[in-house]
């Protein structure tokens, strides 16, 4: 499947990896691709600057965010949360019909520390719909860490739950399967529409202080039902 990124830090790396590794044709959305490739910052969660990982992933293009989402039969937002919606709009023709899967948490840091914007009364993932609204906005993936997204299986042998939630029945259905298909994930959980993000996104403060309690960030949750 052609699949359009936005964004080329950390998680959207994971992605594109784990999503290249399947045989899967991802290209990868920059504002400046040029000057993305250009510096030299080494980012976290891969160990390389931008240009050391496209040269280690040849298979995986990194473009323009307009030719990323021209380039997708489905889009995956990972963008940080305040360059979600620019991002997305270079390319705001070429979403309609098209499944956006939002893996995005709307992060705001302040000297109180990290908390989310919008919280509680609205979430990135209905800005995003409200902004888009013939995409077919699915939110999942934004409550593990990146590695677990592609890997459900290295925490607990995949026994824990991923929820989703999006306003399409018929997308949410497929993401559920593509999220099995190609990563392995055993116990995909569809919590309702999209306002159920409010509930999604604000799980990232509790995953922070399961990341500090447990010493790594390879933490997710089970739902027992």
């Amino acid at each position: 499947m052609r699949i359009g990124i936005i964004g080329t830090g950390g998680v959207a790396r994971t992605l594109a990896g784990g999503l290249t590794a399947k045989g899967h044709d991802v290209a990868l959305g920059s504002r400046d691709p040029q000057a993305a490739l250009a510096r030299d910052d080494v980012n976290r969660q891969t160990g390389t600057t931008l240009a050391g990982w496209a040269e280690a992933n040849p298979s995986a293009r990194i473009v323009t965010n307009a030719e990323a989402i021209a380039h997708g039969e489905t889009v995956w937002n990972a963008a940080s949360g305040t360059a979600s919606i620019p991002a997305l709009e270079a390319g705001a023709a070429d979403l309609d019909g098209k499944i956006l899967v939002d893996v995005a948490n709307p992060i705001a840091r302040s000297e109180a520390g990290v908390t989310l914007d919008p919280i509680g009364t609205d979430s990135l993932a209905e800005q995003i719909q409200r902004a888009f609204p013939g995409a077919r906005v699915v939110k999942a993936l934004n409550t593990v860490t990146a590695v677990v997204m592609i890997d459900p299986g290295q925490l607990a042998g995949g026994a824990h739950t991923l929820p989703i939630c999006g306003n399409d029945e018929d997308a949410k259905r497929e993401v559920a399967g593509w999220l099995a298909d190609w990563f392995g994930w055993r116990d995909v959980l569809d919590i309702g529409d999209l306002t159920a993000a409010r509930a999604q996104e604000a799980y990232l403060l509790f995953w922070l202080r399961l990341m500090q309690v447990n010493g790594s960030s390879i933490v997710s949750t089970k739902v027992v039902r």
